[in-house]
């Protein structure tokens, strides 16, 4: 049965599109079944592996969702084997209006998965930069999260009301939901205030933060013009690296954790995430900690 995690963040550009369509391909080069959702209307995650969209205006995510075909229908091959996604585009924005109206619109895509959850080792879906009724249907759905997050000044803005939307979807939607943890993006080892921040999230939130650190990378942000994930783009690149390291420590961490105590640590955090956020305007940017990568 296929783990089923949302890369979810309300805030735009912190690299979850580019950390979806990369931690998928990098888990299907280590021959894991992996299907990527791309939820997001900009359809960008489709783009980024090269997928015409001509090839799949008429079956996409957004007929599967409204019901008008399985979504089975709707997945499409990549470059790479075991590699698969289900592509969106801008008729997905019309998708929360259209929902409102439906029977237990809030469950479309976790009902969508019961055909194809059995094909999969994971599914990935990229989220939209919102907490709007799409996102809903991902946490619903999923059996954890992601929270991909930048090293910048403005990295815990929202997060408190991002866990709360999680909170609120537990107690009433889907109480077996996980925090699989936060993924620091775009660090650059160069800068001062990039280390701080890390440091001082790690020192937060401890354990829940991914080792992995994603760096900021030319080719990472080269690689989606050219419509291929980082894997097959430079696989020699530091992005590319980073993403095998992201993917072998989900993979490994599937398969040694203890469902309860996983479920412990992520409550803790997020209860202390909610309550304890740190306040980076007192950082001391004039002697930066050593922060080791």
């Amino acid at each position: 049965m296929a783990k089923i995690i949302a890369m979810m963040n309300q805030k735009g550009g912190v690299g979850k599109t580019t950390s979806s369509v990369n931690l998928a391909a990098c888990l299907a080069v280590a021959e894991k079944k992996t299907l990527l959702i791309d939820l997001d209307p900009q359809g960008n995650g489709s783009l980024s592996i090269g997928l015409p969209k001509e090839k799949f205006a008429a079956k996409n995510i957004y007929h599967a969702l409204i019901g008008q075909i399985d979504i089975k229908e709707a997945i499409y091959e990549s470059e790479l084997p075991y590699f698969h996604i289900c592509p969106s585009d801008n008729n997905l924005s019309g998708a929360e209006i259209e929902l409102v109206s439906l029977f237990a619109r809030e469950a479309k895509l976790k009902n969508a998965f019961k055909s194809i959850e059995m094909d999969y080792d994971f599914i990935i879906i990229d989220c939209p930069p919102s907490l709007g009724l799409l996102t809903v249907n991902a946490l619903n759905a999923a059996h954890s999260y992601i929270v991909p997050m930048q090293t910048e000044y403005l990295a815990m803005e929202g997060l408190a009301q991002l866990l709360n939307t999680v909170r609120l979807i537990r107690t009433s939607l889907n109480p077996s939901l996980e925090l699989d943890g936060i993924l620091l993006t775009m660090f650059d080892s160069r800068s001062g205030l990039h280390k701080q921040v890390a440091t001082e999230i790690k020192t937060h939130f401890g354990d829940t933060v991914f080792k992995t650190i994603i760096p900021r990378n030319v080719k990472l942000a080269e690689c989606p013009s050219f419509g291929k994930p980082i894997i097959l783009y430079d696989i020699e690149s530091k992005g590319s690296e980073a993403y095998l390291a992201l993917a072998k420590e989900i993979i490994l961490k599937e398969r040694f954790k203890s469902s309860a105590a996983t479920k412990e640590v992520a409550a803790t955090t997020e209860e202390k995430i909610m309550t304890t956020i740190p306040s980076l305007e007192k950082l001391n940017l004039e002697e930066p900690p050593v922060f080791e990568h």
